[in-house]
């Protein structure tokens, strides 16, 4: 089959999208002052200057707060499944984790709040289809039997193992790392609690779990900017929240650096700011 050839764009043809009173409305018009220029090869998929423009465009990130926020009311990151289990993620994280684990091709992935398991199925079918000997390791306070029973009895279960307790009991913190002795590349996912003091001290006990060139990923801080979420009585507030707690954390000088480029990329993400690769 022959190459489709590269669309011709008329750059006197801007198109703005704007969010308002719950509509869409598609503007056409003149170029629009300071549109983004083409790069020489307009389909590159990992053009970071065009990522980073997208991503600091002022009409952009008012747009994707406004959609985030909305999206918030109606439980949005409610509506997917990976193999038959929800994933309680946005489409942009589950793609993100995707990416990470086929560049980064950790042998253990740990993630606290397994929910519904959705995310864990997906850590074990990544392993099953790289052929990596890997494990997908849970901590839950509260795993619901039926949660549990679905786990169970699915057919990525066998590389899936849960921790029942909290994230920060010492007594799971050592079965961890007994655990992560056996691997050579671990990889950590903090999505339990949001408080800005649990997630402050999950950071402090699972960054060290993670080894050299692989991800710490910590969901969550976009809830300071989604003002429904807020007005639910959550136990976390606009000021302290999973992002205040990673930046006070980040102030400590810990071996680890954002993956800027990829939250660009994402714009509509629960986690922004918060993938973090580890030196």
């Amino acid at each position: 089959m022959k190459p489709r050839a590269p669309t011709t764009v008329n750059r006197s043809r801007a198109i703005a999208l704007v969010l308002g009173g719950g509509a869409m409305n598609y503007f056409f018009g003149a170029e629009a002052p300071g549109m983004a220029q083409l790069p020489k090869d307009p389909n590159d998929p990992r053009d970071a200057a065009r990522s980073a423009e997208m991503a600091h465009d002022p009409a952009v990130l008012a747009a994707a707060r406004t959609l985030l926020a909305k999206t918030f009311e109606y439980r949005y990151y409610l509506n997917f499944q990976w193999l038959g289990r929800p994933i309680v993620q946005y489409p942009q994280d589950i793609i993100a984790l995707q990416e990470i684990v086929w560049d980064t091709k950790p042998t253990l992935i740990i993630e606290t709040g397994v929910a519904h398991g959705g995310s864990l199925i997906l850590y074990a079918s990544l392993f099953e289809l790289m052929k990596i000997d890997g494990e997908a390791v849970g901590v839950e306070i509260e795993l619901r039997k039926h949660n549990e029973d679905a786990l169970n009895a699915h057919p990525m279960h066998e590389r899936i193992r849960v921790l029942k307790g909290s994230s920060t009991d010492p007594a799971i913190i050592a079965e961890l790392k007994t655990i992560a002795k056996r691997h050579e590349r671990v990889m950590v996912v903090l999505d339990s609690l949001h408080t800005h003091e649990h997630v402050l001290a999950e950071l402090e006990l699972y960054s060290p779990l993670v080894t050299p060139g692989n991800y710490l990923v910590c969901f969550g801080t976009s809830v300071a900017d989604v003002t429904h979420e807020l007005d639910l009585k959550r136990q976390w507030d606009q000021e302290r929240n999973p992002k205040s707690a990673l930046d006070a954390w980040l102030a400590t000088k810990p071996p680890f650096d954002v993956d800027q480029e990829l939250s660009d990329r994402l714009i509509l993400s629960d986690g922004p700011g918060g993938y973090l690769r580890r030196r």
